[in-house]
């Protein structure tokens, strides 16, 4: 009965776009814990205060589903052509380009638990979809979806590294499949090509160092990571962009993974400095952007265009210092504005330091003019 019930999930799970289905036991993971305990004392993730406490929910299925004793682990692969980036663009990862993938995965999920309960004849499971604490990865891992690389994503033989993870726990007891003996070995290359230098090689990361977590975060980005960030404005992929069995699959997603719109992977970045809450709404709201809100967007965007280094933004960026409702956005601006150094770049900030409300974004202005306190002219040229 069990092997039949195990059978039916997975089928099930495949029909309705799974790309690789796993079993595993649902006992409480204490390797895992402490793993997560270790990182949280590194304060690898301080910008999402993580503690003790959610370690261990994470890392027992018996805190989502009363008597847990199988999960069934889905990946859902979504990558799919990469977005053209132009001159003023920036870049968006691959995840939010389309529909918010949470809903797409929950419906998947919720095919599966609604199989699964019906076959039983009463309800005998509970769905996790990255909304309650779970670690997801090491499930995966566990039930032999794949192994999670150096750049600390599950890499999935065949798929990749870009898919979506989702469980279904249950208190049916059903046959475990085996993890798979694999690691990444020698290769390095997301380790090596991590701009921040977020990854370490040994299968951890430091977050705070991340651009996927730079570019999410509600405070201001730190100065010194600033100019690492590149072009990108919501997430990073480049530690999966290396990653050669995540290159070999290619791109695998179904066409709802697509952009949602032309600007969806790729927008423009002066428009996303003049992005308005009613506006972003319109534009991202049925995006896994959509959470965040405009004002980090906009943050972003000036951070981008500081490191594009390019005269013609030098407008839009002394609108931003002088308009921008959010203290962090002109703060931001102000940063861009001393990156691109020109004349009218300076003057802007010189006239904004004598009316700036903000302390944070006076401190911020005087730190952009520094470099020019010193030269003869007082700018360049």
């Amino acid at each position: 009965m069990s092997e039949a019930i195990k059978q039916l999930a997975v089928r099930t799970a495949l029909e309705l776009g799974a790309g690789a289905v796993r079993v595993t036991s649902a006992r409480a993971d204490e390797e895992s814990r402490r793993r997560m305990q270790a990182a949280f004392a590194r304060k690898d993730f301080l910008c999402w205060s993580y503690d003790d406490e959610y370690a261990r929910r994470a890392t027992d299925p018996g805190e989502l589903c009363d008597g847990a004793r199988s999960v069934v682990c889905v990946a859902l692969p979504y990558a799919t052509a990469a977005a053209r980036a132009g001159p003023l663009r920036g870049r968006v990862s691959n995840y939010a380009w389309s529909a918010d993938y949470h809903r797409r995965l929950r419906r998947l999920l919720d095919g599966v638990a609604h199989t699964i309960d019906e076959a039983v004849g009463k309800r005998v499971t509970t769905v996790a979809c990255d909304t309650r604490p779970l670690a997801e990865r090491a499930l995966a891992a566990r039930a032999g979806l794949g192994w999670i690389g150096k750049h600390t994503n599950l890499i999935s033989p065949g798929l990749g590294s870009f898919v979506f993870l989702g469980e279904v726990v249950t208190s049916l007891e059903l046959p475990p499949d085996e993890a798979i003996a694999k690691s990444c070995g020698s290769c390095a290359r997301c380790v090596e090509a991590c701009p921040t230098q977020a990854l370490r090689g040994d299968y951890t990361i430091d977050a705070n160092r991340c651009i996927s977590d730079l570019t999410q975060r509600t405070d201001g980005i730190p100065a010194a990571m600033r100019p690492l960030i590149g072009d990108w404005v919501w997430g990073c992929d480049i530690c999966q962009l290396v990653c050669p069995p995540t290159r070999e699959a290619g791109p695998l997603g179904a066409a709802e993974w697509a952009p949602v719109n032309p600007e969806a992977g790729s927008p423009a970045l002066v428009d996303l400095l003049r992005l308005r809450s009613s506006a972003f709404k319109k534009r991202f709201r049925e995006t896994a952007m959509g959470w965040r809100g405009a004002a980090v967007l906009r943050r972003n965007a000036a951070v981008a265009l500081g490191n594009a280094l390019d005269r013609s933004t030098v407008g839009p960026l002394a609108e931003s210092l002088c308009g921008d409702p959010h203290p962090m956005v002109r703060g931001h601006a102000a940063w861009a504005l001393g990156r691109i150094g020109s004349p009218a770049a300076l003057a802007a900030l010189r006239g904004q330091s004598t009316v700036e409300p903000s302390e944070e974004v006076r401190g911020e202005i005087s730190m952009a003019l520094q470099p020019f306190l010193t030269s003869p002219s007082g700018m360049l040229d």
